[in-house]
């Protein structure tokens, strides 16, 4: 059974930094066929029932691909050896405050929520 882990998320002042990671386990085959690891984001204004927003994707061949309000000021990475997604994060801003979840193999467009895989999430709270 894959199970996506995540770890990093606390408490940071507006501006600050901030890196998550999350460790891809039980998948039977080489983590390179996991086509995209992404980072998505619930803040708490969303409803349950709201989809979480994408945040950042990369693809197992090394293209990445960003959200607007991640563009310039995120940075997501991934190991195919170590089946590890890692979300660096700069001039992290209030809004930025969410839980944070990886997500892996998408069955559509990368930052699209239509992935088989999640992980339980990572808080994120920016504040003064």
């Amino acid at each position: 059974q894959v199970r996506l882990t995540e770890s990093g998320g606390t408490f940071v002042h507006p501006g600050g930094s901030l890196n998550l990671s999350c460790q891809v386990s039980g998948y039977s085959q080489e983590y390179r066929y996991l086509n995209y690891l992404a980072w998505f984001r619930k803040t708490s204004g969303a409803t349950r029932e709201e989809a979480p927003e994408a945040v950042a994707a990369a693809w197992t061949g090394g293209e990445t691909f960003y959200a607007d309000n991640a563009e310039g000021r995120f940075t997501i990475s991934r190991d195919n050896v170590k089946g590890v997604v890692t979300l660096s994060m700069t001039n992290l801003q209030p809004a930025d405050t969410g839980l944070y979840s990886c997500a892996a193999y998408a069955d559509g467009y990368p930052l699209r929520p239509g992935y088989r895989f999640w992980g339980q999430g990572t808080q994120v709270t920016v504040a003064f």
